[in-house]
């Protein structure tokens, strides 16, 4: 039985691909290669992988649009490679449901410890989630510092409202699925689990992105925005998320 990690490397520029592949195959992992998006989205389907790497450049699909195919049935984490190096399109990658994005050129050893480091951050995750329970007591520290941030936190609403299906990544709302990216499904469940705590954005950023660090205060206002647009479809008259200007 084949144990190694399997990873799915879309690419297609040789010369880019070849020093790649061996960084990741001499961590003993398994590369999978595929040279355009379409052929990418067959590979998915008929196999699991514990990692894509997908090119934004590809000469059939734009990868962003690859990557929104590959999140309507499929959650592996996925990093983008691009030259661009412009912030919009950081914003876009992320928003879309990618967990992580190098630019070119770029180091090989890199891309391994970015891998590394989100297969930890996903483990950890996971831990907690088995392990914690839902907290429905109010935040009681005492802040003495003044924040001017909005503040995130879910209405309280009857348990009948949501059901989670961690397996799947899905939440029902109402009773319809939610289609949400991997970063939706993470924030919404936190916020399912703590209905009474008033989460910060650094805060959000720290329970849910694997990178908090490298990711921008802007993406979790975006995603919250996302989440917000879903739920109106299902439900106009309601929104449970609400935010808080000016607490402290």
């Amino acid at each position: 039985m084949n144990n190694k990690k399997q990873i799915l490397c879309v690419e297609d520029d040789a010369a880019i691909l070849m020093p790649l592949r061996y960084a990741l195959e001499r961590e003993d992992w398994q590369v999978t290669w595929a040279n355009s998006g379409l052929q990418a989205i067959d590979f998915i389907q008929q196999q699991p992988f514990d990692f894509i790497i997908l090119d934004v450049g590809l000469p059939d699909l734009n990868g962003f649009d690859v990557c929104k195919k590959i999140r309507l049935f499929n959650h592996t984490p996925l990093l983008f490679l691009t030259a661009r190096d412009d912030e919009i399109d950081r914003i876009v990658g992320l928003e879309i449901g990618a967990d992580d994005y190098c630019t070119k050129p770029f180091s090989s050893r890199e891309i391994v410890s970015r891998i590394k480091a989100i297969w930890r951050r996903m483990e950890i995750q996971n831990q907690l989630q088995h392990i914690s329970q839902p907290n429905t007591q109010p935040n009681t520290q005492p802040n003495t510092q003044p924040n001017t941030q909005p503040n995130t936190q879910l209405s309280t609403t009857p348990a009948k409202v949501w059901q989670c299906n961690d397996e799947a990544l899905q939440i029902h709302y109402l009773g319809t699925i939610l289609q949400l990216t991997r970063y939706e499904y993470r924030l919404l469940k936190l916020l399912i689990q703590r209905p009474e705590q008033v989460f910060s954005r650094q805060q959000l950023m720290d329970h849910v992105w694997e990178h908090p660090e490298h990711s921008l205060e802007r993406t979790v206002d975006t995603h919250i925005k996302s989440i917000r647009n879903k739920l109106k479809q299902i439900s106009p008259e309601q929104d449970p998320i609400e935010t808080h200007r000016g607490f402290g």
